[in-house]
């Protein structure tokens, strides 16, 4: 088979799990999408406290989200070398985790005033980014056993009706948004708390549809079982071993950006609407990324149970050729067109603004490239993980992020006076690192699998 024809099945395979899952991502991310231009009705001042209480809970969600992701590639490990088992024995350990997970940052979310305000944002922003978080606690739970549940389906390679379902979920959120905010249908006005109300019913919601569907097909509901209290210990120390440290990356790239959020409201409401607003374009196109990262890691996971580690290489740079491509062609709308990009979220109270949209036009600039080098790492991430290195990631994203972007951050935007815009320079320099360091690792643990194999054949 010739290289052109090995490309174009790679993509194809690639393709076929990436297609539904970076719809059901596209799908997922239009509920904070709604929500940030909900709260765009109410204005400017509401849009920073909802981002900023947005940053914290999606920082908590992310680190829960990457403890159970494992599961997928562990699930996807034990089906292609015939080891159905200890399938059920994962799904367990995943729901006991991911309950764990969701039970700890519930109970911490609502406290975040006080320490929010130490940390220079405005007092007024920060109490209602408090009573936002409160609201948005008991959705946290649903949220994460979602994860599990998705990762089990994503593993075997059957995820279902994903997209289906969180079609239907961006209508009911968009509903409850409207209704909450402003006291309709008999509901109570509850203003920027309402939308978080809105999103804890629609993630319930959405785990119950997924979880119907799931019982209702025999080759899932197979495997299946929800009792969390009779996952035995090695299944929990494997998916905790390999969670852990993907949770650790995970939460390390979160907590990077949820720190340089913090770092621009210092600035400004002004600032930190713009910043929400920008992050939320570049958050859209993520998922494209997300999608690419997670098809690639089952697909190099499933190749490397059968030691095809060429395979497995053809897979990686396959998947980040794609999301390159694809994140290359987003960026042009943000270059040619920034108004209309900007417009869904600047249409009503913060229009009225126009420090908001000079400040928003202009990081679209930045995000050009920086969501190309951002794309990169996720993928990096996903494809080590897919050869079972969970650990490199974090010590590379603690290098990147934090030991070269962070400091370029804080010196651009602050010392030098350059502003958000320094801030996000500094936040692209680290992704930018962190994606090069990821993918030498990746070429790194790749010849030693092949040197590994080819000695072992030899012997």
């Amino acid at each position: 088979m010739n290289a052109r024809r090995r490309f174009l099945r790679d993509i194809r395979h690639i393709g076929a799990l990436a297609a539904p899952l970076i719809l059901t991502q596209l799908a997922q991310v239009a509920l904070t999408t709604t929500d940030i231009a909900m709260m765009g009705m109410l204005g400017p001042t509401e849009i920073a406290a909802g981002g900023l209480a947005l940053a914290i809970f999606n920082q908590l969600r992310t680190m829960g989200t990457g403890l159970v992701t494992g599961t997928g590639n562990l699930v996807s490990f034990a089906s292609g070398g015939g080891d159905h088992a200890r399938i059920m024995r994962l799904v367990r350990a995943s729901f006991a985790l991911s309950t764990l997970a969701a039970l700890v940052f519930a109970l911490a979310m609502p406290f975040v005033a006080t320490p929010l305000a130490w940390l220079g944002q405005q007092p007024q922003i920060a109490r209602q980014a408090a009573l936002y978080l409160a609201a948005a606690a008991p959705g946290m739970l649903p949220c994460l056993w979602f994860q599990s549940l998705r990762q089990y389906t994503v593993g075997l390679r059957k995820p279902g009706p994903l997209l289906a379902i969180t079609l239907v979920s961006i209508v009911v959120n968009a509903v409850l948004d409207y209704a909450l905010m402003f006291g309709r249908f008999g509901l109570p006005a509850l203003g920027l708390t309402g939308i978080a109300c809105a999103t804890s019913c629609v993630y319930l919601l959405s785990f119950a549809a997924l979880l119907a569907v799931v019982k209702r097909r025999p080759e899932l509901a197979e495997h299946l079982s929800l009792a969390a209290w009779r996952a035995d210990a090695q299944a929990l120390a494997q998916t905790w071993k390999m969670g852990l440290p993907i949770a650790a990356t995970y939460g390390s790239e979160a907590a990077f950006f949820t720190v340089l959020t913090l770092v621009i409201g210092t600035l400004g409401t002004d600032a930190l609407a713009a910043q929400t607003i920008v992050n939320q374009v570049i958050y859209i196109v993520f998922m494209i990324s997300v999608g690419l990262s997670q098809a690639s890691s089952i697909g190099i996971s499933r190749a490397c149970a059968q030691r095809d580690y060429r395979g497995a290489r053809r897979l990686g740079y396959t998947g980040l050729a794609l999301g390159v491509a694809a994140m290359t062609c987003a960026a042009l709308p943000y270059l040619a067109a920034p108004a209309q990009v900007l417009a869904p979220f600047l249409g009503h109270g913060a229009a009225s603004n126009a420090d908001v949209l000079h400040l928003a036009t202009g990081l679209l600039t930045i995000a050009a490239l920086l969501q190309i080098f951002d794309c990169s790492q996720n993928i990096g991430v996903g494809i080590l993980r897919g050869l079972g290195d969970v650990k490199s990631s974090f010590r590379i994203s603690i290098i990147g992020y934090w030991m070269v972007g962070l400091p370029i951050a804080w010196s651009a935007g602050l010392r030098l006076g350059y502003g958000i815009y320094g801030v996000w320079i500094g936040l692209a320099a680290g992704l930018a690192v962190t994606a090069a360091m990821l993918l030498r690792m990746f070429e790194w643990r790749l010849s030693a699998l092949t040197r590994h194999a080819s000695g072992g054949n030899s012997s």
